[in-house]
């Protein structure tokens, strides 16, 4: 009589997935994917560079997964994968910054920007409002995402980033950090006292989520609408008004930046005015309010992608525009190709 064998979608996942069923894997990883990814971003910052870690995080893990023994959860496992190979990837690569973190602010009569190569500049990441519920820890998961936060975070050594987000973002205890990073305990608190000592010293007295808290949604809505609203109008005086006495302006891939409304006015509105011919889409971008700018093409009459701007604000106004010069990004953020001319 022949042996009677389960059918494989019978067996539990794990079980399924350990036998070389790869439908099984994508059924236990699904659920982690984005948390996963989020994870990689915060440590690379970098939307692409997070594709590529959690891709080899996840070869690693289907590789591996026959010898996972059940003494940590899988959870745990996943985590500790995707860290090892974020920590690979930090010492392959320079880290990425912002252009506030590159130089100092420019004159607005210096020369036009070269345009850097991307690798260097921190990239923005679609809201994570969907993002996990995760465990109770330092850090609220989108003040965890804010750019202050990711920026501050890469002036870390890899092993002190890692440290940072498994403890105070992810809510690990020392034990399971110091498994993950195939380290002691000791090692782990040491690492971390040094990390929470430089993020002190870089990050803002008041976190962006704070912020917005207190002003209200409907009120941080008025401001930046305002802003978009004044831009499309071409109303320079609104646009000032809107932003902070100290307010700065970057757009990476360009290094320049500048500090203060006139500079602004110089260097970017530029004497004549703000740029015509735009449209703006209000979307959200590492847990802050941002916006979508489209450029009017008249060979296609239609509004082309242009760059993605990030605001930061400061009790009723804005104090900081990041505007990413990165249209590829658009497709990730859910954004049309194209608006009608």
């Amino acid at each position: 009589m022949p042996a009677v064998t389960k059918n494989q979608d019978q067996l539990h996942p794990l079980e399924a997935a350990r036998g070389g069923d790869e439908r099984a894997f994508r059924r236990l990883i699904e659920p982690h994917r984005g948390e996963l990814h989020l994870h990689c971003y915060r440590m690379l910052g970098s939307v692409h560079d997070a594709d590529d870690a959690l891709q080899e995080a996840l070869l690693k893990a289907w590789r591996g997964l026959a010898r996972f023994d059940g003494r940590s959860s899988l959870y745990t496992w996943l985590y500790r994968i995707t860290t090892n190979a974020c920590l690979d990837a930090i010492s392959r690569q320079p880290k990425r910054v912002l252009p506030i973190d590159y130089g100092p602010p420019s004159d607005p009569a210096e020369e036009p920007d070269v345009v850097f190569n991307r690798s260097v500049w921190i990239e923005p990441y679609p809201d994570a409002a969907e993002a996990v519920d995760s465990p109770e820890a330092r850090f609220e998961q989108r003040e965890a995402i804010e750019l202050a936060f990711v920026a501050a975070i890469q002036h870390l050594s890899g092993k002190q980033r890692a440290a940072l987000v498994l403890r105070d973002v992810l809510g690990f205890s020392a034990r399971e950090t110091a498994h993950a990073l195939g380290t002691t305990v000791p090692s782990v608190t040491s690492a971390l006292q040094r990390a929470r000592r430089t993020l002190d010293e870089r990050l803002p007295e008041r976190s962006q989520q704070a912020t917005m808290r207190a002003l209200g949604d409907e009120r941080s809505r008025h401001i930046v609408k305002e802003f978009v609203d004044a831009f499309e109008r071409g109303d320079v005086g609104t646009i000032l008004a809107v932003l902070a006495e100290d307010a700065t302006f970057a757009m990476p891939p360009y290094p320049r930046w500048c500090r203060g409304r006139d500079a602004i006015a110089a260097s970017w509105l530029m004497p004549g005015g703000p740029p015509s011919r735009l449209r703006y889409l209000e979307t959200e971008a590492n847990g802050q309010p941002a916006a979508a700018v489209y450029l009017l093409d008249r060979d296609q009459r239609a509004y082309v992608p242009l760059c993605l701007d990030v605001f930061t604000l400061r009790g009723p106004w804005i104090a900081d525009v990041t505007a990413f010069r990165m249209p590829e990004l658009f497709r990730r953020f859910g954004l049309p190709d194209r608006l009608p001319g």
